[in-house]
Parts: C-alpha cells; sequence; structure tokens
C-alpha cells in the first residue's frame, strides 16, 4: 500500500474571513465537549474537588486555585460563550479554534497569557505522528483554562491523579505552577515518542541488514517527514517558552521561572534528539541504498561468471554447427563425445579457476 493512502486529510483554514472571526478548523468530532472545574489548595484536609459542570454553572472560587478543562474545542459556540464569560479577545479564541495553528505564546489585556502546544504521539502501525492541539490561558495567579481538542484521552490525567494524591509542588503552588506541570507533561510525552520512534528505527535497520525491502525505503520515509514535522512543532514550543521567560508576567512567580527555564532545556534536549533520529533515518536509507547495489552487484558478477563460462562452450558449439562438407572431426567415430569432454573439461575449468579467485 502506498504511504499517501495512509495521510490523514489536512483541515482547510477559512480564509478571506474577518480577523477573531470563530470557526472551528479541525477534524470532525461527534462526541459533546466536557468542562471540568478543578479547584485545589495547599490545605491537606481539603480534597481536591472535581466536577463536570455547565458552562451557567460555573463559578470560580478566588481563594483557591481554579483550573477550568475544556475537553473538545469544535463547537464554536460553546468557545465563543467561554471567551464572553472570561473577558477572552476574540483573536485568542481564534486560535483555539484554529487547529493548524503553531505552538506560540500571546500576551493579551489584563496580563493574560495564552499558550498554544501540541501533544504529540507516534502510530507505530501507520509510522506518523497523531497531533492535538491544546491551549492554555493564564487568567491570574488563581485561574487556569485549558483547552483540549479531542475528548476522547485525557492528555492531563497524571497531573489530576497527582493533585488528588498528595500535597506536592503542584498543590502547593498557584495557576503558574499548575500551567508549568502541564506544558511539562506535554515535553515529557515528547520523549515517549522519540523513544518509539528510535525503536522503530532499529527494528527497520536489522531488517535491512538481513533482507532489504522495497517496504523499508517507505518507512524510512514515512518516518522522516513525521521527524520534520515534530521538529516544526517543537522548535516552535521552544521560542514560546523563551518569550515566558523572557516576559515578566506578575501571574509567574520567580520560583516558577527556575522550573520554565528547566523545562526550556529538556525542549532542547528534544531538538537534539529529533535530529539525531533524522541523522540515523538518512544513514539506514544510505545503508538501505548500498545493500540493495551490493546485492545487484552480486546478481550481476553471478550472471558474469556464468556468460563467462558457457562463451567458450558456445563458441565450440556454433564451430561444429556450422555444417561445413570438409571438417575432418565430422568423421571421427568418437568425435561427439570428445567434443562433449572438452566442453565439460571447459566448463569444469573455468569454474574452479573462478573459485580459486573468490569470483563466486
Amino acid at each position: 500500500m502506498s504511504h499517501r493512502k495512509n495521510r490523514v486529510k489536512q483541515p482547510k483554514r477559512q480564509v478571506f474571513s474577518s480577523p477573531g472571526t470563530l470557526n472551528y478548523i479541525g477534524q470532525a468530532i461527534l462526541e459533546k465537549p466536557l468542562l471540568r472545574i478543578i479547584s485545589f489548595d495547599d490545605l491537606k484536609e481539603n480534597k481536591v474537588l472535581i466536577e463536570e459542570k455547565k458552562l451557567a454553572e460555573i463559578n470560580l472560587n478566588p481563594s483557591k486555585t481554579s483550573w477550568l478543562e475544556v475537553d473538545g474545542i469544535h463547537e464554536p459556540v460553546l468557545i465563543q460563550e467561554i471567551g464572553q464569560k472570561f473577558n477572552l479577545h476574540p483573536l485568542l479564541l481564534e486560535d483555539v479554534l484554529n487547529t493548524l495553528s503553531k505552538p506560540k505564546v500571546e500576551f493579551f489585556h489584563n496580563d493574560q497569557v495564552f499558550i498554544l502546544a501540541k501533544t504529540i504521539h507516534f502510530s507505530e502501525e501507520n509510522l506518523e505522528l497523531i497531533i492535538e492541539q491544546i491551549s492554555f490561558v493564564l487568567l491570574n495567579k488563581t485561574t487556569l483554562i485549558s483547552f483540549q481538542e479531542r475528548n476522547d484521552f485525557d492528555s492531563f490525567l497524571p497531573v489530576i491523579n497527582r493533585l488528588k494524591d498528595s500535597i506536592g509542588k503542584t498543590r502547593s503552588n498557584k495557576a503558574d505552577y499548575l500551567l508549568f506541570a502541564l506544558l511539562d507533561l506535554v515535553v515529557d510525552n515528547y520523549f515517549i515518542t522519540l523513544e518509539k520512534i528510535s525503536e522503530k528505527l532499529e527494528s527497520i535497520e536489522d531488517c535491512i541488514f538481513t533482507n532489504p525491502e522495497n517496504i523499508h525505503q517507505t518507512q524510512l520515509y514515512n518516518i522522516k517527514r513525521a521527524l520534520s514535522n515534530f521538529k516544526k512543532h517543537v522548535f516552535n514550543l521552544r521560542e514560546s517558552i523563551n518569550s515566558l521567560i523572557q516576559f515578566e508576567n506578575q501571574h509567574f512567580q520567580e520560583s516558577t521561572m527556575i522550573y520554565l527555564r528547566d523545562l526550556q532545556d529538556h525542549v532542547v534536549q528534544t531538538l537534539e534528539g529529533i535530529e539525531s533520529n533524522r541523522e540515523t533515518a538518512d544513514s539506514l536509507m544510505n545503508f538501505y541504498l548500498s545493500q540493495l547495489s551490493n546485492r545487484m552487484n552480486s546478481v550481476m558478477k553471478t550472471l558474469t561468471v556464468f556468460t563467462a563460462i558457457f562463451m567458450p562452450l558456445s563458441f565450440i558449439a556454433g564451430m561444429y554447427g556450422m555444417n561445413f562438407e570438409h571438417m575432418p572431426e565430422l568423421k571421427f567415430q568418437f568425435g561427439y563425445f570428445y567434443t562433449l569432454g572438452v566442453m565439460a573439461l571447459t566448463g569444469i575449468g573455468l569454474l574452479c579457476y573462478f573459485k580459486w579467485k573468490k569470483y563466486v
């Protein structure tokens, strides 16, 4: 099957529309969006409260850290209502609804911080990336809003479990640290994705070494394309984190900035891992072509040896097949057997010579 048949059809952009127009640009999703409020503080006796609510029922408690999780962005009306309730800029909402947007950081009125990123997983079956857009809006020191593209898989479940299980750093800090924890989870998944790609490249290398086939070239092409796409998103995220570190925002504590700088190092490590895998893929492609060339040379050597063996035999057979009237050998009683013997000895002699020279 051609690699083009497995390619996911990209959604189309909305062109010639007014800036701030809210149109969902992404894959079709049938499930209804989910809204969850996760509120907590740093007191051990107070449990983390997780509730699924309708938008009209949401009332954030300013004395606690509140996290509004929106799973599913495919209903523009709902996203618009959320924007009106929390005074979000229309351009911010437009980027939330556009799954083709690149990772970035924007600073809006009232010191709102908008961060767009991509969660990336690797499909070992189709050898392509599964990309989901996530967006964050840091409203103030105690309020964070997150938007996930789909609601069939909760990318933030490890952080939620961490909040429920203990009074660790996430529980004892404010919304800025929660934002870091979620971004850190995104970057951690990048390392898992890189590991899967590395394992697949090792598997292809073993197969090419033993028996190179056409499918290996297609697999390497798909992986190289996935790595290029991977690098684009991670590079943009690195630039976003750089902007976040350089911008002095009142919602970020100095203690959180230290963790953001550590997160920046992890993103740089991811980029280095991507480059390493790309070099490996290029080397395997060259190795694959080299193996094919060696196989072709081996076939041509074998054919050349057989041609060299049968060339004198064909000469002898052709010479005595000319049917001239005066050929003395034709009158020999055992001429036929003598000719066969000479041909056999010639062929065996040439074969032994080629083996002695290690041509075969």
